[in-house]
């Protein structure tokens, strides 16, 4: 099952004093569907508000327009007064991948984005970091040079031409820089001891840009040009200090990860650690400010449970319960996953995969419509996963399967993954029938409202249709990766081969339900395209489960 892709959009805006302002900007984003605004941070003496946002891509661009749009009504630079640089009414919009998205495609999303703020709303745009249109661009301190009261002059040379929106100076609204970055995770952690001194040595090992050489007498070397010379830090995309918190009554070291992906969030904290030690400390936890991306967390677990001699593949539950006790991301606060990681926090509940596996059966043998063969598909695609990745784990650190335990490890990972996936198709699955019948119960009595209604209910049984294809889709991965499982644990043999048949049922399943709505769908070259792909579908899933059990059966004899 594809991955969804979720996009973090965080701009930031010049007013954050004016609660009137600042709430009719949020209610703009929150107002997209499909885009759940999780922070508003203003500040009254920078006099500036970050919002943060996340979404689908089309609806994150929709929603950072909107806001845009709503600025330009509310705000007037020409009497902006704040602490922290700024030369606009939108000062800064990044769009920021999160999962299922590149950061190529959020530089086209950033460029659509700045091209219809410079065309409709006819402001100056500038792209910068990964969006920027040249080199010289690419820093957004070196964009925003001068700031606001510098701006009219700037715009009148050519090489600052804006990428986008007129080439003259706005008063009421500056300027704005619109990019794509990655995803900065806001990281603290804590140390034993009360003296910041100490915590900011630490900061300083650590961090990217490193600190000032000494000599024997600890005077700080100077270069010819009387610069201080520099020893590098340890670790890429790190910028920290060391700082007291008086309500924990312990120093911190304090972080800014700009690339978690290239400096994984774990590498920080036991290079902290390391570090901590050389000078006779110790770290006692740490905490994330804000959300991260589940990602960040999961890889943390896995390198935590590979350095205890274990296989990667756990339960993703599992994975973060090691990752947040392995570096006691609870030590000054109860871990919250819903609060903390970025994909838990935009999930819609799930009723179905929370109940007893009694109460489930129960609601589907009701006389209610959903869940039905689709939400039941997904099950059982979730347990035909679930039992390759419990195979791949019975195999890994078996006397007599050595040579497989690194494949059976990444065979369990992949495992999971397809099983959590396939288990929010549980609850998916219901909700896009539940679009079907909302269409339904739409007024249908002039023209206009037949054809709205219409409308709403070729596009729900279009998702209707979606969400099972893409349930069999990924029922079929789950089945060639039960393929790999029979070379497992050979006391497993006959879980590899449940598994095998669980995942075709999926698959079947699925597709039956793919089919059944494709009767209500009016668009004939969409109809032909799902009947191919179903086709294709089915018959892979019987190949390749015929062959599985062929070799489960063959190792009984």
């Amino acid at each position: 099952m594809p991955v969804q892709k979720l996009v973090e959009c965080v701009p930031n805006f010049s007013e954050g004093r004016d609660k009137t302002v600042i709430d009719a900007i949020a209610m703009s984003i929150s107002g997209v569907q499909g885009v759940k605004l999780l922070d508003v941070d203003p500040g009254a003496d920078t006099n500036r508000t970050v919002y943060t946002f996340v979404g689908s891509p089309n609806e994150v661009v929709e929603a950072a327009f909107r806001a845009a749009a709503a600025a330009k009504n509310l705000i007037d630079m020409s009497r902006h007064k704040g602490a922290h640089p700024r030369m606009g009414a939108m000062d800064v919009c990044p769009f920021v991948p999160v999962s299922g998205i590149s950061m190529d495609e959020c530089v086209a999303l950033a460029r659509r984005a700045a091209e219809r703020m410079g065309t409709e709303l006819s402001i100056p745009v500038y792209l910068y970091e990964h969006a920027a249109s040249c080199p010289e661009r690419k820093s957004l301190a070196d964009i925003r040079a001068g700031e606001y009261e510098a701006l009219e002059d700037k715009l009148k040379r050519p090489e600052w031409k804006p990428d986008y929106g007129p080439s003259r100076f706005v008063p009421s609204w500056g300027a704005s820089a619109v990019g794509a970055r990655e995803f900065l995770v806001a990281y603290n952690v804590n140390l034993n001891t009360r003296d910041k001194k100490l915590a900011n040595e630490v900061a300083l090992s650590v961090r990217e840009a490193g600190k000032a050489a000494r000599d024997a007498n600890g005077a700080i070397i100077k270069n010819a040009a009387g610069k201080n010379v520099m020893l590098p830090g340890r670790l890429k995309h790190v910028r920290a200090i060391g700082w007291y918190i008086d309500a924990y009554r312990k120093t911190q070291v304090s972080i800014n990860l700009t690339n978690y992906k290239e400096t994984p969030l774990h590498t920080v904290y036991e290079a902290v650690k390391e570090e901590a030690e050389k000078l006779g400390l110790s770290v006692c936890g740490s905490e994330l400010v804000g959300l991260v991306p589940l990602d960040s967390l999961t890889s943390a677990g896995r390198y935590y449970s590979k350095r205890m001699g274990k296989g990667e593949g756990m339960p993703e539950s599992e994975v973060l319960e090691l990752a947040v006790a392995s570096m006691g991301l609870d030590s000054v606060a109860k871990f919250e996953a819903r609060k903390k990681i970025i994909e838990y926090a935009v999930l819609p509940e799930e009723p179905l995969v929370s109940m007893t596996v009694k109460a489930f059966t129960d609601e589907v043998s009701s006389e209610s419509p959903a869940p039905g063969g689709g939400s039941v598909s997904a099950l059982a695609g979730a347990l035909g996963a679930a039992l390759t990745a419990m195979v791949a784990n019975l195999t890994i650190g078996k006397k007599g399967y050595e040579e497989q335990w690194n494949s059976m490890s990444d065979l369990a990972v992949k495992a999971q993954a397809l099983k959590a996936a396939l288990t929010r198709s549980v609850d998916a699955d219901t909700n896009a029938f539940n679009l079907v019948m909302a269409a339904m119960k739409l007024p249908k009595s002039g023209d206009q409202e037949k054809l709205a209604r219409d409308a709403a209910l070729e596009a729900g049984y279009k998702a209707a249709i979606e969400v099972p294809l893409a349930t069999a889709e990924t029922c079929l991965e789950a089945l060639k990766l039960s393929a790999a499982a029979v070379s497992g644990n050979k006391n497993s043999a006959s879980d590899a081969g449940v598994a095998a048949l669980m995942a075709k049922a999926g698959v079947h399943g699925a597709a039956l339900n793919v089919l059944i709505n494709l009767g209500s769908v009016k668009d004939n070259a969409y109809i032909s395209s799902m009947k191919d792909k179903i086709a294709g579908l089915r018959a892979e899933a019987d190949k390749i489960c015929a062959k599985i059990l062929e070799e489960v059966e063959a190792g009984f004899i």
